[in-house]
């Protein structure tokens, strides 16, 4: 028997109207505004509304993860989670699958100074805290919300029930450990780079080519100085010098403190 109140299914209608509503006002920005888009400015300076939708549209017209009607009619639940809430922590042991549904999330080691390394920050559509679904050992970071968010996860034996059933899914599981273990081992080389230019060049060069944490309409870099110098190991003060030196020597823009990136940097 289901365990699901009103509030529960109410909740999931929403989010799914929420969903259809982002389409049609994505199809009438683009007809209302195609003049501005045309325009060279454009390509730098996005309406702050259609980048929100162009945010939100190249995730729903990208493949989820898992699609959320099959983690639902699996047994998945939808859970809010305020800014700044712990979904689970480093060490601890993992009872669900989690994918980002809205939000976002930043995936950290924490030292026994407080301070943060960010492993990766997840965006919509993403899953994340994967490798005690398979391994069986505790998660080997902790899981953050960035914002206030919402997830939908589904009990760790259900989901590997799931896989058995759907070997696609395995597959791009597979597909998606292998980037993340390529991922840190380039994280790791770089931070070999004395040069802390070098460091900020590894990062940008990946999350461009996965298309990740990047405006995709005016290529706007959607991550703080603060969250690159977590990701890096590097002093805030030293990844705001580094990007400024970035920015006279071509290799980025920086507008009004927004950064602009397109072309990949050469990585000595």
């Amino acid at each position: 028997m289901s365990n699901k109140t009103f509030k529960d299914y109410l909740f999931i209608y929403t989010l799914k109207i929420c969903h259809s509503f982002l389409i049609q006002s994505f199809v009438k920005s683009i007809n209302k505004n195609m003049t501005l888009i045309i325009h060279e400015s454009a390509k730098c300076h996005c309406n702050e509304l259609l980048d929100k939708i162009a945010l939100n549209m190249s995730v729903l017209l990208s493949e989820m993860m898992v699609d959320i009607d099959l983690l639902l009619a699996w047994g998945a639940a939808y859970k809010k989670v305020g800014i700044n809430e712990f979904i689970f922590k480093e060490g601890t042991n993992c009872q669900f699958y989690y994918q980002l549904v809205s939000g976002s999330v930043r995936w950290v080691n924490i030292d026994e100074d407080e301070k943060e390394f960010i492993q990766t920050m997840i965006e919509v559509g993403e899953c994340f805290g994967e490798l005690p679904l398979f391994d069986d050992g505790p998660f080997a970071a902790t899981a953050i919300a960035e914002e206030d968010s919402v997830i939908i996860r589904l009990h760790k034996s259900t989901f590997l029930e799931l896989l058995k059933e759907y070997p696609g899914i395995h597959f791009s599981f597979s597909n998606l450990l292998a980037k993340r273990v390529r991922f840190k081992f380039l994280l790791l080389k770089s931070l070999a780079l004395h040069a802390p230019e070098a460091r900020i060049a590894t990062l940008l060069n990946y999350l461009r080519v996965e298309n990740k944490n990047f405006c995709p309409r005016c290529n706007q870099l959607k991550l703080t100085r603060q969250q690159i110098a977590d990701m890096t190991g590097l002093r805030v003060e030293t990844v705001i010098r580094a990007m400024r030196s970035m920015h006279e020597k071509g290799e980025l823009m920086i507008e009004k403190g927004k950064v602009y990136y397109s072309d990949m940097i050469g990585v000595i």
